[in-house]
């Protein structure tokens, strides 16, 4: 449901809380009742929001500002997780990451790569902002980091590639990473919030024009742990895995 409009869906708060939250809390309490001593739980940034000012990246130390039933879900997940890490005594690991991108990435992140094989243009070239995300690599690493380094027991971490880029250098670099060079048009942001909100893509918009940061410093501190890909590398293997699809075979 994470790639669905769950906005646009009356039902979309309640099947994703008995998905993300009722399911989740189910496991969480047969984990405890069969003794067991950690329980990483993989949430979403958007708890903590949908945008980040200048300068400004989010930490783990955040308050929670959800804006979509997605969000809310995830927020209501690590409370319910929370009260029964008290009561039980096991150990709860949160961890957050933002865009995740990989061999297989679906939604918006497929798009982009069919778009930029296509060789279409693109409007975004004025586009100053600055995201973080995550390669599936990095973020598995993290997660069996999670589960056995024994500072990351009640603690909540963020996680990226360590490397934010703006929307055209997205672009730029995964068309190296495709071998189809991003062909970039400039168009004023504000026109580009315009049109969308005319052709009814106001959010696509937004994620593509908004920053969204993270700041990895206690991960990197608690943890000793540092980003084992580079984002270059990241971007191949996702690409790598999209041609891959196009041609019928694997990566």
């Amino acid at each position: 449901r994470v790639h669905a409009d769950n906005n646009a869906h009356p039902d979309a708060l309640a099947e994703l809380q008995r998905v993300n939250v009722v399911w989740t809390l189910a496991l969480a309490r047969e984990a405890a009742s069969r003794g067991v001593r950690r329980f990483v739980f993989l949430s979403s940034v958007k708890v903590h929001g949908e945008a980040t000012a200048a300068g400004r990246p989010f930490t783990a130390e955040d308050p929670m500002d959800p804006r979509d039933a997605y969000a809310l879900s995830k927020a209501q997940a690590e409370s319910g997780l929370r009260e029964i890490a008290r009561s039980s005594g096991m150990g709860l690991v949160v961890v957050r990451p933002p865009l995740v991108y990989g061999p297989g990435v679906r939604a918006n992140f497929a798009s982009m790569l069919r778009v930029l094989s296509m060789g279409l243009p693109l409007p975004l070239g004025s586009v100053d902002n600055r995201r973080s995300l995550v390669g599936l690599d990095n973020l598995v690493d993290l997660l069996v980091t999670c589960c056995v380094h024994p500072a990351a027991a009640g603690q909540d971490f963020l996680v990226s590639d360590g490397d934010d880029l703006s929307t055209p250098e997205l672009l730029r670099r995964t068309g190296l990473a495709l071998g189809r060079p991003a062909r970039l048009l400039p168009m004023p942001e504000t026109w580009l919030r315009g049109i969308g909100s005319l052709l009814g893509r106001r959010a696509m918009v937004q994620r593509l024009c908004d920053s969204l940061q993270v700041d990895i410093g206690k991960t990197r501190r608690l943890l000793g742990w540092s980003p084992p890909l580079g984002v270059d590398e990241g971007l191949r293997r996702a690409a790598a895995g999209y041609l891959a699809r196009q041609r019928g075979g694997r990566a």
